[in-house]
């Protein structure tokens, strides 16, 4: 039996679980993609937008 891995907003969050969401997803540390977010948001301001579209596109990880 083999685990599909989905994209989903995590309860375990800061402001919304974006950024831990796409952390789990990549297995990489969140933290690395907050930096990443609020370094590009500082060079053009793009990564707000694509965090806010994020945020309201993904669906929240489902934990039972």
């Amino acid at each position: 039996m083999t685990i599909q891995k989905r994209l989903t907003r995590s309860r375990d969050k800061m402001i919304a679980g974006v950024c831990t969401g796409i952390g789990n997803y990549l297995d990489i540390d969140p933290t690395i993609i907050r930096i990443a977010f609020v370094l590009l948001a500082f060079a053009g301001g793009a990564a707000i937008l694509a965090y806010v579209i994020m945020w309201v596109i993904m669906p929240e990880d489902k934990i039972f």
